[in-house]
Protein backbone atom coordinates (compact mmCIF):
# COMPACT_ATOMS: atom_id res chain seq x y z
CA UNK A 1 0.00 0.00 0.00
CA UNK A 2 1.10 3.59 -0.41
CA UNK A 3 2.99 5.33 2.21
CA UNK A 4 2.19 8.73 2.14
CA UNK A 5 -0.64 11.47 1.10
CA UNK A 6 -1.24 15.35 0.93
CA UNK A 7 -3.02 17.27 2.40
CA UNK A 8 -3.82 20.66 1.53
CA UNK A 9 -6.26 22.99 3.18
CA UNK A 10 -6.80 26.51 0.83
CA UNK A 11 -7.43 29.54 2.57
CA UNK A 12 -8.25 32.63 1.18
CA UNK A 13 -4.80 33.73 2.35
CA UNK A 14 -2.28 30.71 2.48
CA UNK A 15 -2.58 27.19 1.29
CA UNK A 16 -1.82 24.86 4.55
CA UNK A 17 -0.27 21.72 2.95
CA UNK A 18 0.51 18.57 4.78
CA UNK A 19 2.84 15.77 4.06
CA UNK A 20 1.72 12.78 5.88
CA UNK A 21 2.22 8.83 6.60
CA UNK A 22 -1.18 7.06 5.55
CA UNK A 23 -1.21 5.97 9.41
CA UNK A 24 -1.96 9.83 10.34
CA UNK A 25 0.86 10.54 11.21
CA UNK A 26 2.25 14.34 10.10
CA UNK A 27 5.76 14.21 8.62
CA UNK A 28 5.74 17.91 7.54
CA UNK A 29 3.86 20.72 7.18
CA UNK A 30 4.55 24.62 5.27
CA UNK A 31 2.49 27.11 3.95
CA UNK A 32 2.36 28.66 0.19
CA UNK A 33 0.45 32.25 -0.92
CA UNK A 34 -2.96 31.84 -2.19
CA UNK A 35 -2.57 34.15 -5.22
CA UNK A 36 -6.11 35.03 -5.83
CA UNK A 37 -5.22 37.07 -8.52
CA UNK A 38 -7.05 35.84 -12.18
CA UNK A 39 -9.59 34.47 -10.54
CA UNK A 40 -7.60 32.20 -8.91
CA UNK A 41 -6.24 30.91 -12.02
CA UNK A 42 -2.64 29.76 -10.80
CA UNK A 43 -4.03 28.13 -7.23
CA UNK A 44 -4.05 24.80 -8.18
CA UNK A 45 -0.66 25.41 -10.71
CA UNK A 46 1.09 26.21 -7.49
CA UNK A 47 -0.28 23.69 -5.46
CA UNK A 48 0.86 20.97 -7.72
CA UNK A 49 4.20 22.43 -8.18
CA UNK A 50 4.80 22.33 -3.82
CA UNK A 51 3.53 19.05 -3.77
CA UNK A 52 6.66 17.46 -6.73
CA UNK A 53 8.92 20.01 -4.74
CA UNK A 54 8.27 18.33 -1.62
CA UNK A 55 8.64 15.23 -3.72
CA UNK A 56 11.93 15.82 -4.84
CA UNK A 57 13.33 17.52 -1.30
CA UNK A 58 12.48 14.08 0.06
CA UNK A 59 13.20 11.65 -2.62
CA UNK A 60 9.60 10.50 -2.47
CA UNK A 61 9.05 8.02 -5.31
CA UNK A 62 5.74 8.89 -7.55
CA UNK A 63 4.33 4.80 -6.58
CA UNK A 64 4.51 5.71 -2.77
CA UNK A 65 1.92 8.51 -3.02
CA UNK A 66 -1.49 7.57 -2.48
CA UNK A 67 -2.65 11.07 -3.95
CA UNK A 68 -3.65 14.76 -2.68
CA UNK A 69 -6.90 15.68 -0.34
CA UNK A 70 -7.87 19.55 -0.91
CA UNK A 71 -9.96 21.27 1.37
CA UNK A 72 -11.84 24.12 -0.56
CA UNK A 73 -13.77 27.10 1.65
CA UNK A 74 -17.07 26.60 -0.37
CA UNK A 75 -19.61 23.99 -1.07
CA UNK A 76 -18.31 20.97 -2.79
CA UNK A 77 -20.65 18.17 -4.07
CA UNK A 78 -19.17 14.80 -3.76
CA UNK A 79 -17.20 14.23 -7.24
CA UNK A 80 -15.30 16.87 -6.23
CA UNK A 81 -17.06 19.77 -8.02
CA UNK A 82 -16.65 23.53 -6.35
CA UNK A 83 -19.98 25.08 -7.01
CA UNK A 84 -18.15 28.78 -6.10
CA UNK A 85 -15.32 29.52 -4.10
CA UNK A 86 -15.95 33.37 -3.89
CA UNK A 87 -12.62 33.91 -1.58
CA UNK A 88 -10.47 32.19 -4.25
CA UNK A 89 -12.62 33.69 -6.94
CA UNK A 90 -13.33 30.75 -8.45
CA UNK A 91 -16.97 29.54 -10.00
CA UNK A 92 -17.91 26.32 -10.54
CA UNK A 93 -15.51 23.24 -11.79
CA UNK A 94 -14.16 19.82 -10.96
CA UNK A 95 -11.20 21.04 -9.05
CA UNK A 96 -10.58 17.22 -8.09
CA UNK A 97 -10.36 16.49 -11.91
CA UNK A 98 -8.43 19.51 -12.19
CA UNK A 99 -5.26 18.85 -9.74
CA UNK A 100 -5.64 15.15 -10.81
CA UNK A 101 -5.27 16.77 -14.44
CA UNK A 102 -2.13 18.49 -13.30
CA UNK A 103 -0.43 16.15 -10.79
CA UNK A 104 -1.10 12.51 -12.24
CA UNK A 105 -2.35 11.32 -8.84
CA UNK A 106 -5.70 10.64 -7.28
CA UNK A 107 -7.59 13.39 -5.76
CA UNK A 108 -10.62 14.08 -3.64
CA UNK A 109 -11.66 17.41 -2.65
CA UNK A 110 -14.32 18.50 0.18
CA UNK A 111 -15.68 21.30 1.89
CA UNK A 112 -13.13 23.08 4.28
CA UNK A 113 -15.15 22.68 7.68
CA UNK A 114 -16.36 19.06 6.45
CA UNK A 115 -13.35 18.05 5.88
CA UNK A 116 -11.73 19.81 9.49
CA UNK A 117 -14.98 17.32 10.92
CA UNK A 118 -13.45 14.23 9.12
CA UNK A 119 -9.90 15.23 10.42
CA UNK A 120 -10.97 15.67 14.13
CA UNK A 121 -13.19 12.50 13.65
CA UNK A 122 -9.86 10.78 12.44
CA UNK A 123 -6.84 11.79 15.17
CA UNK A 124 -8.58 14.65 17.21
CA UNK A 125 -11.40 15.98 19.21
CA UNK A 126 -13.74 13.62 17.47
CA UNK A 127 -11.09 9.98 17.65
CA UNK A 128 -12.97 6.65 18.66
CA UNK A 129 -16.44 7.95 16.97
CA UNK A 130 -18.05 7.02 13.61
CA UNK A 131 -20.77 10.36 14.17
CA UNK A 132 -19.82 13.45 14.86
CA UNK A 133 -20.98 16.53 14.36
CA UNK A 134 -18.07 19.85 14.18
CA UNK A 135 -18.74 23.31 15.27
CA UNK A 136 -16.30 25.81 14.12
CA UNK A 137 -16.55 29.10 16.25
CA UNK A 138 -14.59 31.74 14.34
CA UNK A 139 -15.25 34.67 12.62
CA UNK A 140 -18.03 32.31 11.80
CA UNK A 141 -20.07 29.65 12.62
CA UNK A 142 -18.51 26.80 10.61
CA UNK A 143 -19.47 23.22 10.93
CA UNK A 144 -19.44 19.72 9.59
CA UNK A 145 -21.04 16.12 9.87
CA UNK A 146 -19.85 12.61 9.86
CA UNK A 147 -21.89 9.69 9.74
CA UNK A 148 -20.56 6.49 9.56
CA UNK A 149 -17.28 7.65 9.60
CA UNK A 150 -17.88 9.78 6.31
CA UNK A 151 -18.97 13.36 5.38
CA UNK A 152 -22.64 14.31 4.47
CA UNK A 153 -21.92 16.97 1.70
CA UNK A 154 -25.17 17.34 0.61
CA UNK A 155 -26.76 17.72 -2.90
CA UNK A 156 -25.40 20.96 -3.01
CA UNK A 157 -22.40 20.79 -1.06
CA UNK A 158 -23.68 22.57 1.68
CA UNK A 159 -24.16 19.70 4.03
CA UNK A 160 -23.11 21.09 7.42
CA UNK A 161 -23.78 24.95 7.08
CA UNK A 162 -24.93 24.95 10.85
CA UNK A 163 -24.02 28.88 10.78
CA UNK A 164 -26.82 29.64 9.06
CA UNK A 165 -29.54 28.04 10.89
CA UNK A 166 -32.56 30.22 11.63
CA UNK A 167 -32.36 30.94 15.21
CA UNK A 168 -34.04 34.63 15.78
CA UNK A 169 -36.92 35.74 13.63
CA UNK A 170 -37.23 39.37 14.91
CA UNK A 171 -33.30 39.69 14.87
CA UNK A 172 -33.05 43.76 12.73
CA UNK A 173 -29.21 43.06 12.04
CA UNK A 174 -28.49 41.44 8.90
CA UNK A 175 -26.26 38.01 8.67
CA UNK A 176 -23.26 37.69 5.84
CA UNK A 177 -25.41 35.69 3.86
CA UNK A 178 -28.02 38.12 3.55
CA UNK A 179 -30.40 36.63 5.87
CA UNK A 180 -31.55 38.13 9.70
CA UNK A 181 -31.15 35.71 12.82
CA UNK A 182 -28.53 33.20 11.51
CA UNK A 183 -26.84 31.34 14.11
CA UNK A 184 -23.85 32.93 13.14
CA UNK A 185 -25.13 36.35 14.38
CA UNK A 186 -25.33 34.70 17.92
CA UNK A 187 -22.41 32.37 18.39
CA UNK A 188 -19.41 33.32 16.90
CA UNK A 189 -17.09 35.81 17.65
CA UNK A 190 -18.17 38.58 15.91
CA UNK A 191 -21.77 37.32 17.17
CA UNK A 192 -21.25 37.28 21.23
CA UNK A 193 -19.04 40.97 20.68
CA UNK A 194 -22.01 42.10 18.89
CA UNK A 195 -24.69 40.93 21.61
CA UNK A 196 -22.20 41.85 24.40
CA UNK A 197 -21.70 45.63 22.81
CA UNK A 198 -25.85 46.07 23.12
CA UNK A 199 -25.52 44.22 26.77
CA UNK A 200 -23.28 47.33 27.62
CA UNK A 201 -26.02 49.39 26.07
CA UNK A 202 -29.03 48.68 27.12
CA UNK A 203 -27.68 47.67 30.86
CA UNK A 204 -26.28 49.87 33.64
CA UNK A 205 -24.82 46.84 35.75
CA UNK A 206 -21.26 47.56 36.49
CA UNK A 207 -18.76 45.48 34.20
CA UNK A 208 -14.91 45.20 33.95
CA UNK A 209 -16.12 45.09 29.69
CA UNK A 210 -16.82 48.96 29.94
CA UNK A 211 -13.21 50.09 30.39
CA UNK A 212 -11.78 47.99 27.47
CA UNK A 213 -11.59 50.09 24.25
CA UNK A 214 -12.32 47.50 21.89
CA UNK A 215 -14.02 44.36 23.45
CA UNK A 216 -13.01 41.03 21.79
CA UNK A 217 -14.60 37.75 22.31
CA UNK A 218 -11.53 36.40 24.37
CA UNK A 219 -12.12 39.45 26.87
CA UNK A 220 -15.67 38.43 27.32
CA UNK A 221 -14.65 35.03 28.21
CA UNK A 222 -12.01 36.13 30.09
CA UNK A 223 -14.23 38.90 32.37
CA UNK A 224 -17.11 35.98 32.42
CA UNK A 225 -14.38 33.26 34.56
CA UNK A 226 -13.96 36.56 36.37
CA UNK A 227 -17.32 36.59 37.73
CA UNK A 228 -18.43 39.35 35.97
CA UNK A 229 -22.19 39.07 35.91
CA UNK A 230 -22.85 40.73 32.59
CA UNK A 231 -19.99 38.89 30.54
CA UNK A 232 -21.34 35.73 32.22
CA UNK A 233 -24.84 36.94 30.78
CA UNK A 234 -23.70 37.23 27.22
CA UNK A 235 -21.58 34.17 27.35
CA UNK A 236 -24.96 32.42 28.81
CA UNK A 237 -26.91 34.11 25.88
CA UNK A 238 -24.19 32.15 23.34
CA UNK A 239 -24.53 29.38 25.21
CA UNK A 240 -28.04 29.28 24.50
CA UNK A 241 -28.53 29.61 21.20
CA UNK A 242 -25.61 27.12 19.84
CA UNK A 243 -27.13 24.60 22.67
CA UNK A 244 -30.66 24.78 21.37
CA UNK A 245 -29.37 24.58 17.18
CA UNK A 246 -27.48 21.52 18.55
CA UNK A 247 -30.18 19.86 20.12
CA UNK A 248 -31.94 20.65 16.83
CA UNK A 249 -29.20 18.93 15.48
CA UNK A 250 -29.30 16.21 17.03
CA UNK A 251 -32.85 15.07 16.35
CA UNK A 252 -32.03 14.76 13.25
CA UNK A 253 -28.43 13.16 13.16
CA UNK A 254 -28.37 12.01 16.52
CA UNK A 255 -24.11 12.20 17.05
CA UNK A 256 -22.24 10.69 19.38
CA UNK A 257 -19.94 13.25 20.04
CA UNK A 258 -20.19 17.36 19.26
CA UNK A 259 -16.46 18.41 18.58
CA UNK A 260 -16.43 22.68 19.31
CA UNK A 261 -13.55 24.31 17.69
CA UNK A 262 -12.49 27.24 16.16
CA UNK A 263 -10.78 30.17 18.43
CA UNK A 264 -13.43 31.13 20.49
CA UNK A 265 -13.09 27.39 21.57
CA UNK A 266 -10.05 28.23 23.46
CA UNK A 267 -12.51 29.71 26.15
CA UNK A 268 -12.95 25.72 27.29
CA UNK A 269 -15.30 24.45 29.75
CA UNK A 270 -16.70 27.70 30.47
CA UNK A 271 -18.00 26.76 26.90
CA UNK A 272 -18.74 23.90 26.38
CA UNK A 273 -20.33 23.38 30.11
CA UNK A 274 -23.10 26.39 28.74
CA UNK A 275 -23.39 25.35 25.59
CA UNK A 276 -24.28 21.49 27.08
CA UNK A 277 -26.62 22.84 30.03
CA UNK A 278 -28.84 24.18 26.92
CA UNK A 279 -28.27 21.62 25.01
CA UNK A 280 -29.61 18.60 27.55
CA UNK A 281 -32.50 21.14 28.60
CA UNK A 282 -34.01 21.34 24.70
CA UNK A 283 -32.93 18.27 22.96
CA UNK A 284 -34.97 15.00 22.74
CA UNK A 285 -34.68 12.01 25.17
CA UNK A 286 -33.07 9.99 22.95
CA UNK A 287 -30.30 12.06 21.98
CA UNK A 288 -29.32 12.90 25.69
CA UNK A 289 -26.22 10.84 25.76
CA UNK A 290 -24.04 13.05 23.15
CA UNK A 291 -20.38 13.80 24.76
CA UNK A 292 -19.09 17.75 24.10
CA UNK A 293 -15.54 17.97 23.24
CA UNK A 294 -12.61 20.37 23.00
CA UNK A 295 -10.92 20.03 19.06
CA UNK A 296 -7.55 19.38 19.29
CA UNK A 297 -5.56 19.51 15.80
CA UNK A 298 -6.37 23.61 15.61
CA UNK A 299 -5.38 24.57 12.25
CA UNK A 300 -4.43 21.27 10.60
CA UNK A 301 -7.77 19.53 11.40
CA UNK A 302 -8.56 20.34 7.52
CA UNK A 303 -5.17 19.03 6.49
CA UNK A 304 -5.50 15.38 8.38
CA UNK A 305 -9.23 15.53 7.24
CA UNK A 306 -7.94 16.13 3.66
CA UNK A 307 -5.48 12.66 3.97
CA UNK A 308 -8.61 10.97 5.40
CA UNK A 309 -10.70 11.39 2.31
CA UNK A 310 -7.77 8.95 -0.03
CA UNK A 311 -8.38 6.25 2.48
CA UNK A 312 -11.97 6.21 2.01
CA UNK A 313 -11.98 3.59 -0.69
CA UNK A 314 -9.07 1.55 -0.26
Amino acid sequence: MEKYGFGVDIGGTTCKIGLFEMNGTLLDKWEIKTNTADGGASILDDVAASVEGKMTERGIAREDVAGIGVGVPGPVTGDGTVLKCVNLGWGEFNVAQALSDKTGFVVKAGNDANVAALGEMWQGGGKGYQDVVMVTLGTGVGGGIILGGKMVAGSNGAGGEIGHIMMEENETDTCGCGKKGCLEQYASATGIVRMTKKLLAQDTRESSLRALADVTAKDIFDAAKAGDALALEAVDGLGKMLGTALANIACVVNPEVFVIGGGVSKAGEILTDTVEKYFMKRTFHACRNAKFALATLGNDAGMYGCVHMLLENK
